[in-house]
C-alpha cells in the first residue's frame, strides 16, 4: 500500500488521498449487510473519486475480499465513484518511486530552472547534473524534478548515472511517468 500511495501522491491528477477513510456497507437481497473498509480514498482534480485496496497478490483476502470488491464496485458505480484492487507495482518501478519520494521536498531553491534547461534535450542524468554544477548539490534537485514530473525518465529501468533524462512530456524510448 505504501508504494501505491507514493505512485498516487506523484500523480498530478490526484488532489487528495486518505487511508481507511470509512466503512462501506452494502445490503444484499437476502437482507445481509456486508461491510468493508477500503484501504484508500483518492480524489482527482476533475472531482472523480476512487476507493481502492492494495492486495499483495490478485487473490489476497480470499473469497470475502473478492466478494466485497464486487459489491463495492457496484455501489461505487451508483454514486459516480470507482473501486479498484490496485495490483502491486513492478519491483524496479517501486524501488525508483521509493528513491524519488525521498526527494519530494528536497533540492536547493533556484536550481530548478537551470536543471530543466540543462535537460531540455534528453541526456544521461550525470551529464545534466554536471552541466548545472557540483553533482552532490545538483542531483537532489534533479531527483526532486523527476518526482514532480518536471523531468522524465524510464522508471521501469533502474535509476543510475547514465539513465536518459528529458523534459516533461518527452516520450523517448520506454519513458514512463510512473503514474497509475
Amino acid at each position: 500500500m505504501r508504494i501505491q500511495l507514493m505512485a498516487l501522491d506523484r500523480d498530478p491528477r490526484v488532489s487528495g488521498l486518505g487511508g481507511a477513510a470509512g466503512t462501506a456497507a452494502v445490503a444484499h437481497p437476502r437482507g445481509q449487510v456486508r461491510s468493508w473498509v477500503p484501504q484508500l480514498f483518492v480524489r482527482y482534480t476533475d472531482g472523480t473519486a476512487l476507493l481502492a485496496d492494495c492486495p499483495s497478490h490478485p487473490d489476497a483476502g480470499g473469497e470475502r475480499a473478492l466478494g466485497a470488491a464486487k459489491a463495492i464496485t457496484e455501489a461505487c458505480s451508483h454514486i459516480g465513484w470507482t473501486y479498484r484492487r490496485l495490483p502491486p507495482l513492478d519491483g524496479i518501478l517501486a524501488a525508483n518511486l521509493k528513491w524519488l519520494a525521498g526527494y519530494r521536498n528536497a533540492g536547493r531553491l533556484g536550481l530548478a530552472a537551470a536543471i530543466i534547461e540543462a535537460l531540455a534535450r534528453p541526456r544521461p542524468l550525470i551529464e545534466g547534473a554536471d552541466a548545472v554544477g557540483d553533482p552532490i548539490e545538483v542531483l537532489p534537485a534533479v531527483f526532486h524534478a523527476l518526482w514532480h514530473g518536471q523531468l522524465t525518465t524510464d522508471l521501469e529501468t533502474p535509476l543510475h548515472e547514465r539513465v536518459l533524462v528529458g523534459p516533461h512530456g518527452w516520450s523517448g524510448p520506454n519513458t514512463t511517468d510512473g503514474a497509475q
